[in-house]
């Protein structure tokens, strides 16, 4: 059946099906047993958007210009998440709750596709489409620039440059498989 083909596929350690039921009550036996993970992406997102809101207030959008706030959101929120994964996953020792509360909530909340959406359709009613073009563009190749600096600074920062990357701790490397995946194969 179709789930039989689902349940070999790749995990992400921080959301692996061990603990969760199937059937029915599944999303409940997933609340209860990641309750404290969400709580930790609820409280970084609750960060990241105060930090949103805090640039929004410093560089207010007209309407009619380029939206420079989403910008400079998306972007460094984009630098800030290159290198989050590079030391979550290559440098600092495992860590249940950084990722979702860092990646997920503050940087999750922080950077906004909605509002850069938004921003772009409002800018083509308004008949700016140079404007509305640009910013649609060049938020995405910027953001993909900004990704990758992020990625190379914090190489360059934990490992030198430009020796050969190494990680730091390979048990991250190695996924042994949960209870629930060795039961099923």
């Amino acid at each position: 059946m179709a789930v039989d083909r689902l349940v070999n596929l790749p995990m992400d350690p921080d959301t692996a099906t061990d603990t969760v039921a199937n059937g029915p009550h599944r999303w409940l036996s997933f609340l209860r047993s990641r309750w404290d993970v969400l709580l930790a992406i609820s409280a970084g997102g609750a960060l990241g958007s105060l930090a949103r809101w805090g640039v929004g207030a410093l560089v207010p959008w007209t309407g009619s210009t380029f939206p420079w706030a989403t910008f400079i959101e998306n972007i460094s929120g984009g630098f800030a998440l290159g290198a989050l994964m590079v030391f979550v996953l290559d440098v600092w020792p495992p860590r249940r709750y950084l990722r979702p509360f860092l990646g997920v909530g503050v940087l999750g909340g922080y950077t906004t596709f909605s509002a850069y959406m938004l921003e772009t359709r409002h800018l083509l009613a308004e008949g700016q489409l140079v404007t509305a073009f640009t910013y649609l563009g060049g938020s995405l190749l910027v953001g993909l620039c900004a990704v990758w600096l992020g990625i190379a600074s914090a190489r360059m920062v934990a490992f030198g440059w430009p020796r050969r990357r190494r990680r730091r701790h390979p048990e991250q490397s190695t996924i042994e498989p949960t209870d629930y995946q060795v039961r099923n194969s």
